[in-house]
């Protein structure tokens, strides 16, 4: 059993006669006995999918229709009655019932603010905030809790480093290294910050297929290269890009460096630790908590250079009208009252993940990837963007003739629910000649037999 973040962080309050963690932890599975450890949920179950309404590959080391289960929302009919299959992933996930049950539990028995009350529920409010720091630095592979900061998402997050750590480095003729792969989220706080200092913002290319052309990464490199911003998987294409290599480059420059991860935390296993990055970011939506929550890991280093991005309460020492004297990180970067339910359910989600495993994760959505890729490429007319060796759950296509708003909406008549646009990352696209896609894109509770009634809806089109 595990305790749903009660009473695992500092005590703030240990002389107030708080129960101990082991009374805590009955109290809570009472309340939801379903509050049991993930691991025992899920041990490994091989399968084939052909169980989850057709289709011909292996489930992998999991059982999905279990998995599925945990998902309320999957039960959904739309569409005059159509059974819901949600294939919009990139741009949010859906979340099992553990996550939703951390966050109820937790405003019917935990919500206070934290790092400032004098009482039991501050104190077990703090304690869930700061447990879920902790597990968020435990699965992200972070050598301590003080590494993670807490902001609304990976939005935020690339612009609390742009604004905090990154500005205060560039003098005008500064160079900041981009790629064509980028999300808006990581594009545009540069060239704010740019056009504030007189910095120039640099490319990367990529090839016909997606990826980085890594030798002209590499030449992208001068005297003035100040910092690098990069996304660890496509939100467009899907393509995977060689972070490991590209953070060794930057670092051979003296660069540090930043990897957009809201499109790879929740498909394919990663530890900052390893990767070496200066900064890693996510949103916890895209794996399968709520909205509103998700984390910047940043060395040690870097958060201690880096200046407030925003002032008030919770990030001060002391305040005087002459002076303020701020708290270390990662206090010096959360002013004001924080998403603090979000980030406990941040932490349930995590450790539903963890329960089931990563690795697992990853191999079985390779699959359905390959699967889709194979049965999608057979539908006349259909082209696929983005084709790089190394993908992750993103499946953009056009079709001849059809429009992709067109598209969109005969699939979501069919119940389908995908992306049809220019998905914040006209860039890439335009590289491509095109404005807009179709993109379905793939999470370890799809199936496929899902996969056969997106091929399905895709040839009546065709046709």
């Amino acid at each position: 059993m595990i305790t749903p973040n009660v009473v695992s962080g500092a005590n703030i309050a240990s002389g107030y006669g708080l129960p101990s963690p082991e009374e805590l932890e009955k109290w809570a599975l009472s309340y939801f006995p379903e509050f049991n450890d993930p691991r025992a949920a899920y041990s490994p179950v091989v399968e084939s999918s052909k169980g989850a309404e057709g289709g011909g590959i292996k489930a992998g080391s999991f059982d999905v229709n279990r998995i599925r289960a945990d998902f309320p929302i999957l039960n959904e009919r739309v569409s005059g009655g159509k059974q819901l299959i949600w294939l919009d992933n990139g741009a949010t996930t859906q979340k099992p019932r553990q996550v939703i049950k951390r966050v109820s539990y937790y405003y019917e028995h935990e919500n206070s603010n934290v790092h400032r009350g004098a009482h039991e529920l501050a104190a077990r409010s703090t304690d869930a905030y700061e447990a879920a720091r902790q597990t968020t630095a435990n699965f992200l592979g972070a050598p301590s809790k003080d590494n993670i900061v807490f902001v609304r998402g990976t939005t935020e997050g690339i612009n609390l480093v742009a604004n905090s750590y990154v500005k205060p480095l560039l003098s005008h003729g500064d160079e900041i290294i981009l790629t064509l792969l980028e999300h808006h989220a990581n594009i545009v706080p540069w060239q704010l910050i740019a056009q504030e200092t007189g910095a120039l913002i640099k490319v990367a290319p990529v090839d016909r297929t997606g990826q980085i052309i890594l030798s002209e990464y590499q030449n992208l490199f001068t005297p003035r290269t100040k910092f690098v911003s990069i996304t660890h998987v496509s939100n467009a294409l899907g393509t995977i890009t060689p972070v490991h290599e590209m953070v060794q480059i930057a670092h051979r420059y003296g660069v540090k460096i930043l990897v957009d991860g809201a499109q790879s935390v929740a498909h394919t296993p990663l530890n900052v630790s390893e990767l070496d990055a200066d900064f890693f970011v996510f949103s916890g939506h895209k794996i399968f908590a709520p909205t509103g929550i998700g984390a910047v890991y940043g060395k040690t280093d870097v958060l201690e250079e880096g200046k407030p991005y925003q002032g008030g309460g919770n990030m001060i020492k002391d305040v005087t009208f002459e002076r303020t004297v701020y708290n270390p990180p990662p206090s010096k970067f959360e002013a004001g009252t924080g998403n603090i339910a979000d980030a406990v359910g941040l932490g349930a989600a995590l450790d539903y993940v963890t329960g089931i495993g990563l690795p697992a994760i990853s191999a079985y959505e390779h699959e359905l990837l390959d699967y889709a890729t194979s049965e999608l490429s057979r539908i006349n007319g259909l082209r696929l963007i983005g084709t790089a060796k190394e993908k992750a759950s993103v499946l953009s296509f056009i079709l001849d003739g059809v429009s992709v708003e067109e598209v969109g909406k005969h699939l979501s008549s069919h119940g389908i629910a995908v992306r049809a646009g220019h998905h914040c990352a006209q860039p890439i696209l335009r590289y491509f000649g095109l404005e807009a896609t179709v993109r379905p894109t793939i999470a370890f509770y799809n199936t496929a037999g899902e996969i056969d009634k997106l091929v399905s809806a895709v040839w009546e089109l065709a046709r």
